[in-house]
């Protein structure tokens, strides 16, 4: 059996941001600081969606718990593969509240930083497919842990999470051009 603890995970992660981001500033010579605030956004939106899409979601004593590996549990892989049939299985109205509104929800504002980050992601089915393939990646990531499952739900609401950031960009960016030519 194996944990892996939140906090040691995120320094990890940030210990890599950091390291990644000065390599590529340092290969480009300059630091654009805009830029790197942005990144830093993206950096805080990954953190979110890390902690309640990794780890389990009930805390202990106040505490995120760990995510377990039990090689003896993980398999066969705990994955959902046919559409809308588990949405609705929750005992009460604010769980299933919870997972629709908080699996679409924790990806709007990736919907609208990757566009500003990543010029190449300049349309609504770009900005689409990265978001499904940032949310497929969470899924995979998930297949080897028994206490998470891999559901065709959390990517397809991800996925509407990402169109819906991309809109209130578009609709962000379609408002500032109109105000500059005026």
């Amino acid at each position: 059996m194996a944990f892996i603890h939140f906090l040691p995970f995120m320094i990890v992660f940030t210990v890599l941001w950091i390291v990644i981001r000065a390599v590529v500033c340092l290969r480009q010579k300059r630091v654009d600081w805009r830029r790197e605030a942005v990144l830093l956004l993206i950096w805080l939106d990954l953190a979110v969606v890390f902690r309640f899409t990794l780890f389990p979601m009930a805390l202990a004593d106040g505490h995120v718990q760990p995510l377990v590996f039990e090689a003896e549990r993980a398999f066969p892989f705990r994955v959902n593969l046919v559409p809308l049939v588990h949405l609705l299985e929750y005992d009460n109205m604010g769980d299933i509240l919870v997972n629709v509104l908080g699996n679409a929800l924790m990806f709007v504002p990736t919907g609208v930083f990757l566009p500003i980050v990543y010029k190449r992601l300049d349309g609504f089915w770009k900005v689409a497919a990265a978001g499904a393939g940032i949310s497929l990646g969470i899924e995979i990531l998930q297949l080897p842990f028994a206490v998470r499952a891999s559901d065709i739900d959390d990517l397809l609401l991800n996925t509407l999470g990402v169109c819906l950031g991309y809109a209130l960009y578009a609709l962000i960016r379609r408002r500032k051009r109109r105000t500059s030519r005026s």
